[in-house]
């Protein structure tokens, strides 16, 4: 991902969780130096991730597949892709955050290997105050 991807991810953010990330947000990640993918299908994007990596771990801070490429595996394509690149910079554990309702998610997490190990009371935002998020680990 770079500068010039974000009106891209900008369109789709908003269309894919209720409370977005902002411009900023990405921008900020850009510069913090950040593992900053675009999944592209046939040349057109697709997908996009967010890693942040501190010496041997690496937490996924956003992870989407746009709606109209979800259900055909892309995200798990995508999640086999960081977690390969991952191991080859030495990463030995990998995080995420998700909230307990989204079920899809949570189904693709899980299937890749991701466990969860624990909770983050209050994590989210939520149209009646807060969510809690669930904390999954993996072994790249």
């Amino acid at each position: 991902m770079r500068e010039q991807d974000l009106d891209w991810v900008l369109h789709h953010e908003p269309q894919l969780y209720p409370f977005p990330w902002t411009r900023g947000n990405f921008e900020d990640s850009l510069a913090s130096g950040y593992s900053c993918w675009i999944m592209a299908e046939a040349d057109a994007p697709v997908a996009y991730a967010v890693v942040m990596q501190v010496f041997d771990e690496a937490h996924l801070l956003n992870f989407s597949v746009v709606l109209a490429a979800q259900g055909r595996g892309l995200g798990a394509r995508l999640l086999q892709f960081l977690r390969d690149t991952l191991r080859g910079r030495g990463v030995t554990q990998f995080f995420l955050e998700v909230r307990p309702s989204n079920l899809a998610a949570r189904a693709v997490y899980e299937k890749a290997g991701f466990a969860s190990i624990g909770r983050r009371k209050g994590y989210y935002p939520a149209e009646d105050g807060r969510e809690d998020a669930l904390v999954m680990r993996v072994a790249p």
